[in-house]
């Protein structure tokens, strides 16, 4: 279970503006679009449900479910007696009992699964206004029964944020088999087209409100159910003209950070006004030239801590030449928060916002970030062909795909392919905004107005490649304006088939279709494919493809395609000043020149054949190629269209 919300930005706050840059993350948007979800009322439920248990430590008040199951998706909310939960701080402890993974304990919703029978005990710290209280709550846990429903996860909520629950799929399961219905609190407008993942939006309360949704359904002639808490919260009238509709609760993830007090409201707060100035919230490379990384650390807001916790074991053990702690030196804040779906950048903040869902290790992580569907689904529709891509090495996905249904953990390695990408398309847009060779020049106040300074001269990284290598396919411009910002296709364009498309993109020099989106956009997909062929010997696949009517690996059959197209030689220029701009310490030229060559695809194979497109035991240029060492089994990844990981611009 989630929670998402839009992050919808004033017309004049876009990508198209150049004010915002758009980057990878997970695989949906935070805005509908426009687009409203079949849904419909949920009816209450008619059988009687047994209250939550109320005990009082302290001025803490605890409500607990009536009885607690091994294995089971649980809860315990707390507040303070007559006081709401809004801007007062929790942080849960398990202080008996076998080990949990907690992984909400800044809420005043803990959520978990007790692995076994036997009794547990929590402390809970509350602080905020003239508040510091502490109390403590036991609970029961009851062995398993031999089958249960989980849903996953009880959790708090901004009122008028979008929410999502996750019913575990399990063996004798089916959708004809599940019913919900509301057994306390306010009514509900909920999304049922799938069953397994209802979707409402939190209603309005003046105060701390629970809402307990139930869930009936049958395994093999067996009847279940299973209760899901969500506290929506009130919160203070939104008067941020950036900020426009909730977002999440954030803390800075080091407490003790000098920037813990202005983080969140500097970068993510629904009553930021004006951009903070640089004196108050100035780039990481403006305080210090070190890449120490707990310098970086203090710059970072989450919604969970699990987020920070998996974001510094990624610094400390996945960046072994330091390329991310240089290109962090570019941003105010990185913001890993379950709302923000997908990633970006954006310089009114000069932060960088990532999506959790390329951090998650382990499912009770996973838990907590958001499922909505992508706005963009229905964009270019209209169009007869696709433009699919994938990052590969050794002839098999470089990504581990785990499906929503299987509970599975994942390493660091694991996560790398898609994080690294991630990272360097974010921080590409933050380098090319402000790269560490002007950090000592900014005067701000603000560093939107340093941008503006910086744009009216045309001085931005993106801005010399689009002027000395410029895309010259007005045709791609034209199918770009369909496919990631939603315009109407012309009849001209709908007429286009694969191979016309083939034909205007094989011939000019962008790496991807979504580099077309614009000139931004252009520069972050050269620097991310180039680095991850560079650093990981991961290379990008990009075609062209029909447009079947189910999209899979095997109906999409390649008209044109390309294994490692950033080191064709009419890309090497431009792919070669966006590194040695953003990266000086590396030699462009050198760098793309050691790239492996460009390894055409079938035409007529299906995109699944094509995965086999390189030779076997293929060697890139003086660099080690070893196979992956992954003995844990592989899932394959969902299928990937251009610009599916970004935000695209608000029209």
């Amino acid at each position: 279970m989630g929670i998402s919300i839009p992050l919808k930005l004033l017309g004049l706050i876009t990508c198209s503006s150049l004010l915002m840059a758009c980057g990878g993350g997970g695989d949906s948007n935070t805005d509908n679009g426009g687009v409203t979800p079949p849904s419909s009322s949920l009816p209450r439920c008619t059988e009687s449900i047994s209250p939550l248990l109320v005990t009082t430590s302290s001025s803490i008040r605890f409500q607990t479910e009536p009885t607690y199951v091994a294995g089971q998706s649980s809860a315990i909310i707390a507040n303070i007696l007559n006081r709401d939960s809004q801007n007062l701080t929790f942080r849960w402890q398990q202080i008996d009992g076998p080990n949990i993974q907690l992984v909400s304990q800044n809420s005043p919703v803990l959520a978990f699964d007790a692995p076994t029978a036997g009794d547990y005990r929590f402390s809970l710290h509350v602080t905020g206004s003239n508040l510091d209280v502490s109390g403590e709550i036991g609970i029961n846990v009851d062995p398993a029964s031999s089958a249960i429903l989980n849903v996953r996860q009880d959790h708090q909520v901004v009122e008028g944020n979008s929410v999502s629950l996750r019913l575990e799929q399990q063996s004798g399961l089916s959708a004809a088999n599940i019913s919900w219905c509301v057994a306390s609190g306010p009514d509900l407008m909920v999304d049922l087209s799938d069953p397994f993942r209802p979707l409402f939006t939190a209603p309005s309360v003046a105060q701390d409100t629970i809402t307990r949704l139930k869930v009936n359904a049958s395994i093999n002639g067996n009847p279940l159910s299973d209760d899901a808490f969500v506290l929506t919260t009130a919160a203070p009238a939104i008067s941020s003209q950036y900020f426009d509709t909730p977002v999440a609760r954030t803390h800075a993830y080091r407490p003790a950070s000098p920037y813990a007090n202005v983080l969140a409201g500097c970068v993510y707060s629904n009553q930021l006004n004006d951009s903070c100035t640089i004196n108050t919230l100035p780039l990481i490379g403006q305080t210090s030239s070190d890449l120490n990384r707990e310098t970086i650390l203090n710059r970072v807001l989450v919604s969970h801590d699990w987020m920070g916790d998996n974001f510094a074991a990624f610094l400390a053990q996945m960046d072994p030449n330091s390329d991310f702690a240089r290109l962090l030196q570019s941003v105010t804040a990185v913001v890993i928060s379950y709302d923000v779906r997908p990633s970006f950048y954006w310089v009114v903040t000069g932060a960088i916002y990532l999506d959790p869902d390329d951090l998650w290790l382990t499912p009770s992580q996973r838990d907590t970030i958001n499922e909505a569907p992508d706005y963009r689904s229905n964009f270019g529709d209209d169009l007869n062909f696709v433009m699919p891509w994938r990052y590969v090495k050794d002839n098999q996905y470089a990504s581990l795909g785990v499906p929503i249904a299987v509970r599975a953990d994942r390493t660091l390695a694991q996560i790398n392919p898609d994080l690294a990408s991630l990272l360097y398309h974010e921080l590409a847009h933050a380098n090319d905004f402000f790269p560490r060779s002007v950090h000592a020049s900014l005067t701000g106040p603000r560093l939107l107005d340093d941008y503006s300074r910086r744009n009216a001269n045309k001085s931005l990284i993106s801005d010399q490649v689009s002027t000395s290598y410029p895309l010259m396919s007005t045709e791609m411009m034209g199918l770009a304006n369909v496919s990631f910002l939603g315009a109407a296709a012309s009849n001209a364009q709908k007429a286009y088939q694969p191979s016309d498309v083939s034909t205007f993109f094989s011939t000019d020099i962008a790496s991807d279709f979504y580099a077309y989106s614009s000139t931004r956009e252009d520069t972050a997909m050269l620097f991310e494919e180039a680095m991850m062929s560079y650093r990981y010997q991961i290379l990008r696949d990009v075609a062209v493809t029909n447009k079947p009517a189910v999209l899979t690996a095997d109906t999409l059959i390649i008209d044109w395609g390309q294994r490692g197209r950033i080191a064709q030689d009419s890309l090497e220029n431009r792919a070669a000043l966006v590194i040695d701009e953003i990266l000086p310490e590396l030699d462009g030229i050198s760098l793309i020149e050691s790239l492996p060559e460009p390894i055409a695809m079938t035409q007529g194979q299906s995109w699944r054949q094509t995965l086999a497109t390189s030779p076997a035991n293929a060697q890139l240029k003086g660099q080690n190629n070893a196979p992956t060492n992954d003995v844990q089994p592989r899932f394959e990844p969902e299928l990937h269209l251009s610009g599916d990981r970004h935000r695209h611009p608000q029209q």
